[in-house]
């Protein structure tokens, strides 16, 4: 199954720039029976971990976390770009290539007692899931697991977060290398 996930991802040598090899999900979210495995695989795996939230990281996190908390029976949570969010939020800076960003959630989006899935699209360096993960940890969520489709273990983010941060890391298929 998971070979089927892996190879319905497309890669787009030197994109955005030279030297980077892209992996595009675009392509698994136009195969149905890839998209069909990708979202079963996920909910599976979590469905007797007494997941109460499924926290998604904008934009990619957002389309494969939503059908998962649905599926779970769970509450969505959206962790969105600075300024995106019309709340109370608390935020998160964490290093691009060039410069910085920032990451936000509504400050009153974790309840007592929440049992957390973090989902993304992908892993690489593990900046953008270092933040979630400190936001969550921040309002006293507990993350069961952080969860990828797709991960770039060449580029470490797994391991820090695994190592670093103390937080469980899974994802459905890598790409190492080139």
């Amino acid at each position: 199954m998971h070979d089927v996930i892996k190879a319905s991802i497309r890669t787009i040598p030197d994109y955005p720039k030279p030297g980077i090899m892209f992996r595009d999900i675009t392509t698994l979210l136009e195969d149905p029976i890839a998209l069909r495995m990708t979202i079963d695989s996920i909910v599976h795996r979590y469905l007797k971990q007494n997941i109460t939230a499924v926290a998604g990281i904008e934009a990619r996190g957002f389309i494969f976390g939503t059908v998962v908390a649905y599926e779970l029976g769970a509450r969505f949570i959206p962790i969105r770009k600075a300024g995106k969010l019309p709340g109370d939020t608390i935020s998160q800076t964490y290093q691009l290539e060039y410069g910085e960003d920032s990451i936000e959630v509504h400050k009153d989006c974790i309840r007592e007692g929440d049992r957390i899935l973090l989902i993304d699209d992908l892993i690489a360096t593990g900046g953008t899931a270092t933040a979630a993960i400190k936001l969550i940890r921040q309002l006293n969520g507990s993350i069961v697991e952080s969860c990828f489709i797709v991960d770039l273990p060449d580029l470490g983010g797994s391991n820090k977060i695994k190592n670093e941060l103390d937080c469980p890391c899974f994802s459905l298929c890598e790409f190492e290398g080139d």
